[in-house]
């Protein structure tokens, strides 16, 4: 247990830094056997503590890097323009993100702008894509549907660096999914994970007439099936099952139960009305 909570506090560290060799060392550690884990952890956290500020900067501690400009290579401190990014994930557009209860807040206010057309468009611009280059604090993760119809930031007017996504046909959880959503809400510190569905959806409709589809397509049915079962072969009724029943899939994850009872995670479902615009809780 010690270890694991260590491991944790590591894997944020180097995920801040945009460590991607520390986290992939960390990641290494917590899969081995506890009798080997004390030593993978101390070289993972060597590595974490290390950084680099620029594509020409050998990798350094923080200890360099105090001021704004890095004591090795002179550019712009990636501690610095991290900070930055950490400071900003605790509020989102003048709402208060720093726990589930006021991420959900947000993103409600963000969709009902966007379904009056009061959208504000924030943090679209190349000032904030600047911010970000020394790390990531969204305060929201997501995992919706691949359908070029459901861009997620556009329908919660949202921005750079707000939300972390995971996209795929029917929004499915899988094992690569289910990682990602981890990384997204463990390490970076989503405060709400929103599985987000949406009316006319190809993949459960496929779904339900159970018909050929070339190549591998038909490999998203086993993901979705599940909840067609319990739809008396309703469309609408289909998609509102399937979103809860991934939401319940991502609630058997170790990392996402933890975060929850903690009060750290909020984890929800909706789907997106595409005549409105409206996202409905279900």
């Amino acid at each position: 247990m010690l270890f694991s909570t260590a491991l944790k506090q590591t894997a944020a560290a180097v995920a801040k830094q945009g460590n991607v060799r520390g986290f992939s060392m960390v990641a290494r550690a917590a899969a081995k056997a506890p009798a080997t884990m004390a030593k993978s952890f101390v070289a993972a956290q060597q590595w974490a503590s290390l950084h680099t500020c620029g594509p020409n900067c050998a990798p350094h501690s923080n200890h360099s890097c105090r001021g704004a400009f890095c004591g090795v290579c002179q550019t712009p401190s990636a501690v610095s323009k991290t900070a930055g990014v950490r400071q900003m994930s605790t509020e989102a557009h003048g709402m208060d993100v720093s726990t589930p209860a006021g991420a959900i807040a947000a993103l409600e206010a963000g969709n009902e702008r966007f379904v009056k057309g009061d959208i504000m468009a924030p943090n679209r611009n190349m000032e904030r894509l600047k911010e970000l280059e020394g790390g990531q604090a969204p305060f929201a993760a997501f995992l919706s549907c691949a359908d070029s119809r459901v861009p997620v930031e556009m329908i919660f007017d949202q921005g750079f660096g707000d939300v972390f996504i995971c996209r795929i046909a029917g929004n499915i959880v899988n094992t690569e999914t289910i990682g990602s959503l981890e990384f997204g809400c463990a390490v970076l510190g989503a405060k709400v994970l929103y599985v987000m569905g949406h009316s006319s959806c190809g993949a459960v409709n496929a779904t339900m007439a159970g018909a050929a589809v070339p190549g591998v397509i038909s490999s998203l049915y086993y993901g979705i099936k599940p909840a067609c079962n319990h739809a008396n072969g309703d469309l609408d009724t289909a998609i509102a099952e399937n979103v809860k029943y991934q939401v319940a899939q991502l609630e058997t994850s170790p990392v996402l139960k933890e975060l929850v009872e903690a009060g750290k995670l909020e984890i929800v479902g909706g789907v997106y009305d595409l005549t409105t615009g409206k996202v409905n809780r279900v």
